[in-house]
C-alpha cells in the first residue's frame, strides 16, 4: 500500500473540491478537509464564511454537491441523508431540535442507532450529571445550556463516532462552556471524533488538534494545535478578533 492510499485508509473523514449549493446560490467552493479517527477540528470563520454549510453538505442537507466526501472510505456525495447518517455520524445542529412536549429523558431516547455500541443512559447521566437532575422535566423547560447538553447527549446514545457540532457554546454561559469543554475532551479519550464549527476561538483553541480557517466558502489556513501561538496575529486577522 503506497503512502497516499495508506493515508487515504487511516482518515475518519475525508473531503475533496466539495462544491455545494443552495438552490443557485453557490456557497461552497471546492472545500478539502482530513480528519483522522479520534481527532477533534474546529472550523473557524465569521458568520456566513460557510461553516455550517460544510457540516450540513457531510449529511446532504443541501440542495446540491459535487466532488467528494469520504466517511470511513466510502464515498458518500451520492448516498441519501438516512444512509450517510447510519455511517455512524451524529449532527447535533446549531438549533439544538428540543420537543417541548417530551420529557428530557423522553427527547434523549428519541433518535433511532446509526452504529454499534451506544452510550447507555446512566452512562449519559454520569457524563452529563444536570441532565439525570432534569429527566423528567419537559425538554424546553431545560436551560439553555441543559438543552445543549441533551442536544449533545441524544447523538451519543445513538453509537455516532463521528460528531458534528455546530456553534454549541453559543449564547451559554462560561460555566456551561467550561462543561462542554470536558465533555469534549473526554469524547476524545474514549476515541470519538468531532468536527466542531465554532465562534468561540478561545474554548476551541485547546480542544482542537488542527484548525480549519473557512472565508467564502473555501479553507484559506489549515493550523495544527502546534503552530497556534505563531500563527496568533494571522488567526486574528482572519477571524476579526
Amino acid at each position: 500500500m503506497n503512502e497516499a492510499v495508506a493515508g487515504a485508509a487511516a482518515n475518519m473523514l475525508e473531503i475533496r473540491n466539495l462544491h455545494a449549493w443552495y438552490g443557485e446560490s453557490h456557497i461552497l467552493h471546492g472545500i478539502d478537509l482530513d480528519v483522522k479517527p479520534g481527532e477533534c477540528v474546529t472550523l473557524l470563520g465569521r458568520n456566513g464564511a460557510g461553516r455550517s454549510s460544510t457540516l450540513k453538505s457531510i449529511l446532504g442537507l443541501v440542495g446540491r454537491r459535487s466532488g467528494s466526501i469520504k466517511v470511513q472510505g466510502q464515498e458518500t456525495v451520492g448516498m441519501p441523508t438516512h444512509k450517510i447518517a447510519r455511517r455512524g455520524i451524529g449532527y447535533c445542529p446549531e438549533e439544538r431540535g428540543i420537543y417541548a412536549s417530551l420529557s428530557a429523558e423522553e427527547n434523549l431516547m428519541l433518535l433511532p442507532s446509526v452504529g454499534p455500541g451506544g452510550m447507555s443512559v446512566q452512562e449519559i447521566y454520569a457524563m452529563f450529571p444536570n441532565l439525570k437532575e432534569r429527566a423528567h422535566s419537559p425538554g424546553t423547560r431545560l436551560s439553555g445550556g441543559e438543552q445543549q447538553m441533551l442536544a449533545m447527549a441524544r447523538i451519543l446514545r445513538t453509537g455516532a463516532r463521528l460528531l458534528l457540532l455546530d456553534e454549541i457554546t453559543e449564547g451559554l454561559a462560561p460555566v456551561i462552556v467550561q462543561s462542554l469543554g470536558r465533555v469534549i475532551r473526554q469524547l476524545k479519550e474514549r476515541g470519538y471524533t468531532t468536527v466542531l464549527v465554532e465562534q468561540n476561538f478561545r474554548f476551541a483553541q485547546h480542544l482542537a488538534d488542527r484548525h480549519y480557517v473557512i472565508e467564502h466558502g473555501q479553507v484559506v489556513a489549515v493550523i495544527d494545535r502546534a503552530e497556534i501561538q505563531q500563527s496568533q496575529d494571522k488567526l486574528n486577522a482572519l477571524l476579526g478578533i
